[in-house]
């Protein structure tokens, strides 16, 4: 049984925000909503974050996690401090504490599985995550005897110079045996450089204390300032991109593409450079996506392409094509074997199967049949300058260059619109709408001048 403590309640001043650290979002989510990720497969029976700085905006962030509570530390007067927050919720509990920080979103829940692992194996009263980092700066070190056995924990700034050579460093990872941990909090003492009350002095307090080595180093970095930040993203962008194409997704020029972590991918996509994959997105095998475009929580169907251009909250069907420079937003629906193209807006569309709309449309609010064809330039009026009207076209409908439908206004079947035309009554089924004025010319129309008459033709 383990209960997991999240520590939260920083302000995180080396970010230059008025967000709090933990709120930061890497890849899509917030590095806390990360780390509590990576506790989920441990099945904690409970869950605590410990907030400080702008706590109700955290807790509002975090409103979605049903099983996440929350503890206060007003004053933040270090690790060792926020943890004593804990005493008065854990009186009864006899199981494991698992301790990580906030600011830990690379972390695997593999590595914390096998770090409580040893934990019980070795019946320690502690066992902490530690690395061997290339540049251990600003961290601190952790010094063990030959099987592990943590002897010395010291924090970076009150290092000496021989005690900064050691590379091993303390992740900010502890697994407790909470009823050692609990005895041990309240006398806690502040002698360091930094006045605070250091979880690590707890550390050498509490029994045996084993040391667990992570492999990947990258996986325990911690995110202090908007550089560390973008580094973080880097990782978890080659780990992204890494999984699909051993999965048989072909990326073409890896480092111009990002993919969120909650996209899905099916083998034969194809993604073209400039390309952004955002959200909740799924692309089905035999899509070809990009170059240049930015899907986000969409659906694509099999063999649909997307050439520059935007489709957000939408979902196209089997064999459409979208673009170049579409923009697809507002929940769409395309049908199968569309064509949305160059210049085309849709807005709170559905387009049956089989219908175009190739060139310099706006479709707003609009329901479009099967095998239709909207041609360049129509527009649906949706916005009267107070509320959005809806638009609906039958199959097999045509609509000439430059129609203006002005909503609310239905077209049937089988109906066709002559060019310029402006409707504004509903058309019957079988039919033809022309709804412009008649063309009138005059001849001799060019002004007549005599041999003392000038013209300025520039007025």
């Amino acid at each position: 049984m383990v209960v997991v403590a999240i520590l939260a309640a920083g302000r995180g001043t080396r970010m230059k925000s008025g967000l709090p650290k933990v709120l930061h979002s890497l890849g899509g989510r917030s590095l806390l909503e990360r780390v509590i990720e990576s506790v989920e497969p441990l099945s904690p029976s409970r869950q605590i974050a410990i907030i400080g700085y702008q706590s109700e905006e955290v807790k509002a962030a975090m409103h979605s996690i049903s099983n996440l509570e929350f503890v206060e530390q007003t004053v933040q007067l270090g690790t060792g401090h926020a943890i004593q927050q804990l005493l008065p919720y854990l009186q009864d509990y006899t199981g494991d504490l698992l301790v990580l920080n906030g600011d830990l979103p690379l972390i695997r829940s593999e590595t914390l599985q096998q770090m409580l692992q040893t934990h019980a194996q070795n019946q320690n009263a502690a066992t902490i995550l530690t690395s061997h980092l290339p540049d251990p700066t600003g961290y601190g070190r952790v010094f063990c005897n030959d099987i592990n056995i943590v002897q010395q924990m010291v924090e970076h700034k009150d290092c000496s110079a021989a005690q900064r050579q050691n590379h091993r460093i303390n992740a900010g990872v502890y697994c407790f045996r909470w009823q050692n941990l609990a005895q041990v909090l309240p006398y806690l003492q502040a002698n360091n450089a930094q006045k605070e009350y250091y979880l690590t002095d707890a550390v050498t307090q509490v029994g045996q204390v084993m040391a667990v080595d992570v492999q990947d180093y990258q996986e325990i970095l911690g995110i202090n300032d908007r550089l560390q930040l973008a580094i973080a993203y880097e990782i978890l962008q080659r780990r992204v991109k890494e999984k699909w194409m051993l999965a048989g997704v072909t990326l073409i020029d890896p480092t111009s593409i990002t993919i969120d972590e909650t996209v899905e991918l099916q083998p034969d996509v194809i993604i073209e450079p400039q390309t952004h994959l955002r959200g909740n997105t799924v692309i089905q095998t035999g899509s070809h996506i990009g170059p240049g475009s930015l899907i986000e929580n969409s659906q694509l169907a099999e063999n649909v392409t997307v050439q520059y251009s935007v489709v957000t909250d939408s979902t196209v069907k089997a064999g459409s094509r979208i673009g170049p420079y579409a923009h697809l937003r507002g929940q769409v629906q395309v049908g199968a074997g569309c064509r949305v193209g160059n210049f085309v807006e849709l807005k709170n569309t559905q387009l049956g199967d089989r219908t175009n709309a190739a060139h310099l449309s706006y479709l707003g609010d609009s329901v479009v049949g099967n095998q239709v064809n909207i041609g360049a330039g129509t527009i649906t009026a949706n916005y009267d300058g107070v509320k959005k009207h809806r638009t609906k076209i039958g199959d097999r409908t045509k609509t000439g260059a430059n129609s203006v439908l002005v909503a609310p206004v239905t077209l049937g079947d089988d109906v066709y619109v002559a060019a310029g035309s402006t409707i504004t009554e509903n058309v019957p089924d079988d039919a033809l709408a022309i709804a412009r004025s008649r063309q009138v010319v005059k001849l001799g129309w060019r002004r007549k001048t005599n041999a003392n008459e000038t013209i300025d033709r520039h007025k």
